[in-house]
């Protein structure tokens, strides 16, 4: 998972966890492919109809504040996209994704763009909007969580390997 390639749907700062998945699915259903189906509706409905696989949400600041559930993460990939970059996340947000194996990009986004083409280097940290033949240099994920990443999550890297393995 070295780098990841796909196209920008922007959003702005603040985006709770209600808004990623409304509270109405959370205890409807357990099958996050039906639930993706949701993922964003009540501030862009038909967002699930835009979104092909690999794309980005691209956010502003505290992407994925409010409740600790990990139906938020989950629903996001399972709706294919590929990363979330924000300029700063919710701090349970961040830990759930890299739990379920959702890469998470901090950097600034500001000059990014609705519909932009991107490029992602998880390990060296750099975001190349391919558009604008710009680079915005990102956070830069330590070793063990682009393991864990590439290994499908937490509990897959735990099943591998029978606990931590930073190795």
């Amino acid at each position: 998972m070295k780098e990841l390639f796909g196209r920008c749907h922007k959003f702005g700062d603040n985006v709770n966890t209600d808004y990623i998945i409304a509270g109405k699915y959370k205890f409807k259903s357990t099958d996050m492919n039906d639930m993706a189906k949701h993922l964003m509706e009540d501030i862009r409905p038909g967002f699930y109809d835009e979104i092909e696989d690999g794309d980005f949400i691209v956010a502003g600041h505290n992407f994925g504040m409010g409740s600790s559930r990990e139906q938020a993460p989950l629903v996001i990939k399972a709706a294919g996209i590929s990363a979330v970059v924000a300029k700063d996340f919710a701090r349970i947000f961040y830990r759930n994704c890299i739990n379920v194996g959702l890469p998470v990009i901090e950097c600034d986004t500001s000059k990014i763009e609705e519909g932009d083409e991107l490029r992602i280097d998880l390990e060296r940290g750099f975001v190349h909007n391919i558009t604008k033949d710009t680079k915005i240099k990102a956070t830069a994920l330590p070793a063990v969580m682009v393991k864990i990443l590439n290994e499908g999550g937490l509990a897959e890297h735990f099943q591998k390997h029978g606990g931590f393995n930073l190795d």
